[in-house]
């Protein structure tokens, strides 16, 4: 009897067959073109949005408007912003892909071109509200895009290069703005960018697919009123907050009318998302990891705006610096959040958002002590080094922050989720704003009052501001210790 051979060699065949399937280290070619389209795009309408800031005074003047009415430039934008972008989940849904972004870019440019040659204020504003609505629904359109096309091993990566558009856009427009007006008109800040936004429509109506079939999604138009209302009158009350020329009754009357409108609005959502008929599904905060990532988001929104708005005026006011010099000191913080954007990206993909989040709060409490201690004997290089080390922090947080939101998410909520999240962007941003104003007008008045020197006055204001924001910020430490890694329910990222 003949006992059977053995063989000790293992069979490689059946290893690799029990082995998972190696995952991709790269993106498809046709998957780097769109989103590279798509996140250019973004660039684009988002820069746009602060470069106007400071652009404000030569408009002023050559258009003969004061102040409070120039200001609309910006609060138009934001208001048009805080209106529309709610309505981009039903749009995306309701369009093709390749019809929302042309849609989206198309109006950017039609509003680009119309402020070029608008020979009054009034027109000015049109355009603004114009390019507003386009830019409204690009950053939903970019985000949904990447949760269709990005495996769930690629997304923090991705998600640090969308941060890239994100932080550095806002924090460099006023740079770019500055260096234009030191040469040119006002009007070229958008001749500039009008060439590049027809460039991308023109790719992009070629390489952006359509990839969802659109849905015959109803529009609740009780709902439309209501966002308007509800987010455009929360955003531009907080926009009155600290305005001296804004009376009493008036300030509480919008936010009043505003915050009734909201809880309508969102009764309203409760209701209709039983039937799959909202236009802001609110069924996105039943899940956890996306409620605390919102939150912590909302936060760090907050301080992202009201810093963008300190520092140049500290820098301006307090230390007499000119515009472009303030445009200059700050490009190398804005700089930064986005060259780290891709870095922290991988380093999502390996440990998570906690190990990110939490020192990177605790970088940005570091910068909160340094604008603490303004005075009128402040050195620029100090508010320049605050400015990076609140720059370095935000960049390990804002990444993991909409990684993490979106990946809770199941499919089917991914354009609600976007719309949300680009809600919360311009509600915080505005919140942030009014609290550093606010702070600032009302000690610096009382500190001028007492006999304190205009600069003094401000500088105390300020320090002031940076010292309430910084025990606010504590809660994004807090929150950050409950963020974990999140499985999403589905991946259906299509290969392209």
């Amino acid at each position: 009897m003949t006992s059977p051979s053995i063989d000790a060699t293992p069979d490689n065949s059946r290893v690799a067959a029990a082995s998972p399937p190696a995952l991709p280290d790269r993106l498809p070619a046709l998957t780097k073109t769109i989103l590279a389209v798509l996140m250019i795009g973004a660039f684009v309408v988002i820069l746009n949005e602060t470069a106007m800031n400071v652009a404000l005074s030569r408009i002023m003047s050559d258009l003969a408007v004061t102040e409070r009415t120039a200001q609309w430039l910006t609060t138009g934008f934001m208001l048009t912003m805080a209106v529309v972008i709610p309505i981009s989940g039903w749009l995306l849904q309701r369009l093709s892909t390749r019809g929302v972004f042309t849609l989206a870019m198309s109006l950017f440019a039609a509003g680009t071109a119309i402020a070029i040659g608008s020979p009054n204020f009034t027109l000015l504003l049109v355009a603004r509200v114009v390019q507003a609505s386009g830019t409204a629904v690009m950053m939903p359109l970019l985000m949904t895009t990447v949760m269709e096309l990005v495996p769930l091993h690629l997304r923090g990566r991705i998600m640090g290069t969308i941060s890239l558009v994100i932080a550095t856009a806002p924090a460099i427009g006023p740079t770019v703005s500055g260096v234009v007006l030191q040469f040119l008109s006002w009007r070229f800040v958008f001749v500039l960018v009008l060439p590049i936004a027809l460039a991308i429509l023109f790719v992009g109506r070629r390489v952006v697919p359509n990839l969802d079939e659109p849905q015959p999604v109803r529009l609740d138009v009780l709902s439309i009123p209501l966002t308007a209302l509800g987010f455009g009158g929360l955003v531009y009350g907080l926009s009155l907050v600290g305005n001296p020329t804004v009376p009493g009754w008036e300030l509480s009357a919008v936010l009043a009318v505003g915050a009734l409108a909201l809880v309508a609005f969102l009764v309203r959502q409760l209701i209709l998302q039983r039937q799959d008929r909202a236009l802001l599904d609110l069924r996105t905060f039943q899940r956890p990891a996306f409620t605390i990532a919102i939150a912590v988001m909302a936060v760090v929104m907050m301080v992202l705006f009201g810093s963008i708005i300190a520092t140049p005026l500290v820098l301006q006011q307090v230390l007499h610096l000119e515009p472009l010099t303030v445009g200059l000191l700050l490009l190398p913080g804005g700089l930064l959040m986005g060259l780290l954007g891709p870095v922290v990206g991988r380093l999502y993909d390996r440990v998570g958002p906690r190990l990110l989040v939490v020192p990177g709060a605790i970088v940005v409490g570091g910068s909160f002590a340094i604008y603490a201690t303004i005075s009128t004997a402040t050195q620029w290089w100090q508010l320049l080094i605050a400015n990076v080390l609140l720059s370095l922090g935000l960049a390990f947080m804002m990444t993991p922050l909409f990684t993490s939101a979106m990946a809770a998410l199941p499919h089917h909520l991914y354009s609600y989720g976007s719309a949300t999240i680009g809600t919360v962007q311009q509600v915080a941003g505005a919140a942030g704003t009014a609290l550093f104003v606010t702070i600032m007008s009302t000690v610096g008045g009382r500190a001028a009052a007492a006999g304190e020197a205009a600069e003094a006055a401000l500088a105390t204001g300020a320090r002031t501001a940076f010292l309430v924001v910084g025990l606010v910020w504590l809660l994004t430490v807090v929150g950050g210790l409950f963020l974990n890694r999140v499985q999403p329910v589905a991946d259906s990222a299509p290969a392209l």
